[in-house]
């Protein structure tokens, strides 16, 4: 009789569950950088070998014949630090440029089981993205920047174009 009781109690518990009660991929978006050839800006360029380190963190990976990068933002505070180490198996021709984005955050409830996110809105440019050559300089291997789209909601569009 208790074995029936309990069976009968999982199985009301199991089918009073709502869809939203199951987390989906609705999480915090990464910001989506898409890589473009300086000589023609309408064609894609994949990087060879760029290593992405967060400041005061591990290395993101080496990123090699990609030509779209996806970068988590800090949650905590309203500016986040990469470096991108361009050629970075190179002893001699790698180049390293750093790039501070800059932006607002806000959490926005998803539903019960997945809790909050939080979604970013970049600063209006020039101070969107800030790019600035390592110590000691070397020359900047990214070009240019064009920011896309502020908003940073969701990671189904490119919100940052770079040149190289």
């Amino acid at each position: 009789m208790k074995k029936i009781l309990a069976l009968l109690i999982i199985t009301i518990s199991l089918s009073s569950c709502e869809k939203d009660d199951i987390c989906t991929d609705d999480t915090t978006p990464r910001l989506i950088l898409e890589f473009y050839d300086i000589s023609n800006p309408s064609v894609l360029k994949p990087v060879i070998n760029v290593l992405v380190t967060g400041e005061g963190q591990t290395a993101l990976g080496t990123f090699n014949n990609v030509s779209k990068i996806k970068l988590p933002l800090d949650i905590t505070h309203d500016t986040t630090k990469y470096s991108l180490i361009s050629n970075s198996t190179s002893l001699t021709d790698a180049d390293e440029d750093v790039l501070q984005f800059n932006y607002t955050r806000q959490n926005v409830f998803v539903s019960r089981a997945c809790g909050y996110k939080t979604i970013f809105e970049l600063n209006a440019s020039p101070n969107g993205v800030i790019k600035t050559d390592a110590t000691p300089a070397d020359g900047f291997w990214i070009q240019d920047i064009n920011i896309l789209t502020t908003n940073i909601d969701n990671e189904n569009e490119t919100h940052i174009k770079i040149y190289f």
